[in-house]
């Protein structure tokens, strides 16, 4: 008999051979049987700890397996079940086992920006991802991406919700004290877009785009490299033609509309949210630019890490576990109510529904359908890492030699990230470092200093 076999079934045998003496042989009992024992398939893990857990109570009350059979046919499944569960706590049980290690701290606080970039973190709270796994997590919406870095490095927030390329740049020193830091997963991919003031709704050339000032969340994001690479394939040297600066997501608006800066490469649901006051367009989605990049992650220190190693698997499960969720269009408008409210993201549900099915208005007069706006696989490539390495390179936030792989291997936890993906029925890819294009231009891993020598504009 399989570990996961029902006990409860008065067909399952527990002993070798034909218990009830009227078979010739077990195959030809199991036979006989079969239509009692028809059973619904195991299919997740929490069902088949609790078939173990229930298997060890009923050999431990029947230790004789026809007692056991006899028992059950006298009195039926749902009655014996019941019976016994009331005097030993099979939930309770099944639960510890499915824990395994016990946890060494169940409060913890974990920091984010009110972006829809930080749905898989922000959604796991509300609906309930993080107690699943066993834990009281407190999200604290975070005013920007400064107070997220120095919140996390003084142990105030547990983890947090980071960018990207913020891990690496804590890992490295560029504009912080190098401590090692993790990315154990990737938050959400494309879901940026470059957004500009109404005024300039016939200025589509980015060659005509001299003067202009544009807004970007974090020195250290995607949005500014992916602004940077983008203009400068259109002649626009980022540091000399325009200005870029830094810029709370949640104040880009307001700045907009008081014509303190022409546009801004933003995260969603800034973008939309411009749409909706009337105050800006949608010029181009960051998909346009490089499909499927990587932008916002779930990111926590080395030091967390390795002191807490129970407590990390298990937030980190019940992160990847809301992402799964998250993968599923027909889920979308659900997460959009469920973080929508005032102490998330604080947006009209109407907004954050159209950034995240994809079904939205340009501002331009259009309503555009593109499923994959938004889209969350947290599976955490070092190929990204490596790409953003370069570009922290190109314009001279870190000089010198530079160990690519190593970092990004020591940042970017793939390992981790696979194995967790496969426990909530997802299906990690078989190589981290994938090959990709940015605005037609193929990046390849394996050659980064190549990579980086081959622009023409850089500061390098």
């Amino acid at each position: 008999m399989s570990a996961f076999s029902n006990p409860f079934s008065s067909a399952v045998r527990f002993m070798k051979g034909c218990i009830c003496g009227q078979h010739r042989s077990a195959e030809e009992h199991v036979q006989a049987m079969k239509a009692e024992a028809v059973e619904a398939p195991l299919d997740n893990d929490e069902k088949r700890y609790g078939r173990v857990i229930e298997r060890a109570v009923m050999q431990a009350l029947f230790p004789r397996d026809a007692e056991r059979r006899a028992f059950l046919k006298a009195v039926g499944a749902s009655t014996a079940y019941a019976a016994i569960a009331s005097l030993f706590p099979l939930a309770t049980a099944t639960e510890v086992l499915a824990q395994g290690a016990p946890l060494e701290k169940k409060d913890l606080k974990v920091g984010f920006i009110p972006i829809t970039c930080a749905t898989p973190i922000i959604m796991a709270k509300p609906m309930g991802f993080y107690e699943k796994h066993g834990l009281n997590v407190d999200v604290i919406k975070t005013a920007g991406w400064a107070v997220v870095r120095d919140k996390t490095l003084n142990k105030e927030y547990d983890a947090a919700h980071m960018l990207s390329p913020m891990p690496l740049a804590i890992t490295l020193g560029a504009g912080s004290n190098p401590i090692p830091y993790t990315m154990p997963a990737v938050e959400n991919i494309n879901g940026q877009a470059i957004t500009l003031s109404m005024k300039h709704k016939d200025k589509r050339d980015p060659k005509s785009w001299k003067g202009f000032k544009f807004a970007v969340p974090f020195d250290y994001s995607m949005h500014n490299y992916l602004l940077r690479y983008y203009l400068a394939e259109h002649g626009i040297d980022p540091d000399t033609d325009v200005q870029i600066r830094a810029v709370p997501p949640p104040e880009m608006v307001a700045n907009l509309r008081a014509d303190n800066i022409d546009g801004f490469l933003a995260p969603d649901p800034v973008n939309q949210r411009a749409v909706y006051d009337g105050v800006g367009f949608i010029h181009i989605l960051s998909k346009e630019i490089w499909d499927r990049h990587p932008c916002c992650a779930f990111a926590a220190s080395k030091e967390f890490v390795m002191g807490s190693p129970n407590t990390y698997a298990a937030l980190l499960k019940a992160i990847i576990d809301a992402t799964a969720f998250a993968t599923k269009q027909e889920n979308r408008k659900q997460i959009a109510e469920a973080i929508a409210p005032a102490n998330y993201l604080n947006q009209p549900v109407t907004v954050v529904e159209q950034v995240l099915t994809g079904t939205f208005a340009d501002g331009l007069g259009k309503v555009q359908k593109v499923p994959d706006r938004i889209d969350f696989d947290p599976f955490p490539y070092e190929s990204f890492a490596i790409w953003i390495l370069t570009q922290m390179k190109r314009w001279g936030q870190i000089k010198g030699d530079v160990d690519y792989a190593g970092v990004a291997k020591q940042v970017y936890l793939a390992t981790d990230a696979a194995k967790l993906m496969k426990d909530v029925g997802l299906t990690p890819p078989t190589d981290s470092r994938k090959t990709f294009a940015v605005m037609g231009k193929t990046f390849d891993p394996a050659k980064p200093e190549d990579y980086v020598n081959s622009f023409k504009i850089k500061r390098t």
